[in-house]
């Protein structure tokens, strides 16, 4: 495996609908507790579609429909074990969500939190988060009609 494959994480942008009205979920990172999309790498042999979905139950509990129409790669700052940052290249995915558990992987490290899109800029922690919620609040008209389109 490359570097460059190592390096790349996949996550997903996890959200559900009423009416007009579109809400974003968001987990707390492991090592500050700040809000953060799920994420993760891929496992060998695991698709960016398959790694999302596991990521999603293990980070957040939550079980949903990809859509694999609407990547959105940013860089995202990364905390590194000898206490410094990285930048990686993440690339997320739409995940609507059709279920939500209250017993999954990582849920003694983890805290949920649903916010509505237009308030998900005031949750989300750094930059790095907001310029893919900004990606994702501009395509949630076609993000609406695909989750209309499949139900």
């Amino acid at each position: 495996m490359s570097d460059k494959k190592k390096d790349h994480r996949v996550g997903i942008i996890p959200f559900s609908m009423r009416g007009d009205l579109i809400a974003v979920l968001f987990v707390t990172s492991q090592t500050r507790g700040r809000w953060i999309l799920p994420k993760g790498r891929s496992k060998k042999g695991e698709s960016d579609s398959e790694a999302s979905i596991r990521e999603a139950f293990e980070e957040a509990g939550i079980k949903g429909k990809i859509l694999t129409d609407f990547p959105m790669t940013v860089m995202i700052e990364k905390s590194t074990v000898d206490g410094t940052t990285d930048r990686v290249p993440v690339t997320y995915y739409p995940m609507f969500v059709r279920k939500q558990v209250d017993e999954f992987p990582e849920m003694d490290s983890r805290e949920r939190h649903w916010a509505l899109l237009d308030d998900a800029p005031r949750v989300a922690y750094h930059d790095d988060y907001l310029e893919v919620i900004k990606q994702f609040k501009r395509l949630s008209p076609r993000i609406k009609q695909a989750v209309e389109a499949n139900k």
